[in-house]
């Protein structure tokens, strides 16, 4: 197996898991929230949903072979570098806060409980991309981040950085669901 192939096996885990724990849930417990300062599981939903949609254009782009270079992702070290300190900043095991950009932070009303299916179909869109660039050489395609400008890294790095991403914040969503507080169904 592949390592593109072993990502996108990843991802299919991680919708199948966002599914199966929190697929027959209710809009309010969906949208509780342990604290005032902690996200509810459609919170954490939501993020991934406003970030991973940064990519989906990006991969488009190189799929169809209409991405233009842009001056961070010539420069030779930083790519490499910056990939690699942002999986390590995303790991689900790193026990660190991090601070999602205010352009990435989730709605703060009611989320609808369709937010699973949302995430479910942007999900295969983000496969679908990922097997669309298969033939490719992932590691040589450098791409800028959607979340900062002057922050660039490989494709393939960009592929893993959404799984491992979207590992962390189902992580934060199951932790919401075992809370003792947490909601019953109705």
């Amino acid at each position: 197996m592949s390592a593109l192939e072993s990502w996108i096996k990843d991802a299919k885990q991680v919708s199948a898991d966002v599914r199966a724990a929190f697929g027959d849930l209710s809009a309010s417990q969906l949208n509780w929230k342990p604290s005032a300062e902690r996200w509810s599981i459609a919170q954490c939903l939501d993020h991934l949903l406003t970030s991973n949609k940064g990519y989906l254009p990006i991969i488009e782009s190189v799929r169809s072979g209409k991405k233009q270079k842009r001056l961070v992702e010539r420069l030779p070290v930083l790519p490499g570098l910056a990939g690699k300190l942002l999986l390590k900043a995303l790991d689900p095991a790193s026990t660190r806060k991090l601070k999602a950009p205010k352009s990435f932070q989730p709605a703060q009303s009611d989320i609808s409980a369709s937010i699973i299916d949302d995430f479910v179909a942007q999900q295969e869109q983000l496969i679908e991309g990922m097997k669309s660039t298969s033939h490719l050489d992932l590691e040589k395609i450098v791409i800028t981040s959607p979340a900062l400008s002057i922050v660039a890294y490989s494709l393939m790095d960009g592929y893993r950085i959404i799984v491992t991403h979207e590992r962390r914040h189902f992580q934060q969503a199951q932790r919401v669901a075992e809370e003792a507080d947490f909601p019953e169904s109705a």
